[in-house]
């Protein structure tokens, strides 16, 4: 019974730690790129686009294509950087608990 009550406490703990953790993602912010900085995206830690800016170089009719490529490009390019802090951050706070290989974060 002892070990029982420990356990749910740190299973509460361990779900205030996860509910910080989110709080923290959300404020995050990563800035993506592409073209060689010609276009930046950031987004935040629920993957909303905050800025978009673009190099007033590619502003031609004839370049729309690859504007939007480039747009799409920098936006996945923030992407991958918010979910590499996510995926740092749920390991560091998991760090030794029986987690079955390939477990997801419901967040």
């Amino acid at each position: 019974m002892k070990d029982l009550l420990g356990l749910m406490g740190k299973a509460k703990e361990m779900q205030a730690k996860f509910q910080a953790m989110q709080e923290e993602i959300a404020l995050m912010e990563a800035t993506g790129q592409a073209g060689g900085g010609l276009v930046q995206v950031t987004i935040t830690g629920k993957f909303e686009m905050k800025t978009l800016k673009i190099d007033p170089s590619l502003f031609k009719e004839d370049d729309v294509e690859i504007l939007e490529d480039l747009i799409l490009a920098a936006h996945n390019d923030a992407k991958t950087k918010v979910e590499a802090a996510m995926k740092d951050k749920t390991a560091a706070l998991t760090a030794g608990l029986p987690l079955p290989p390939g477990f997801k974060m419901p967040f």
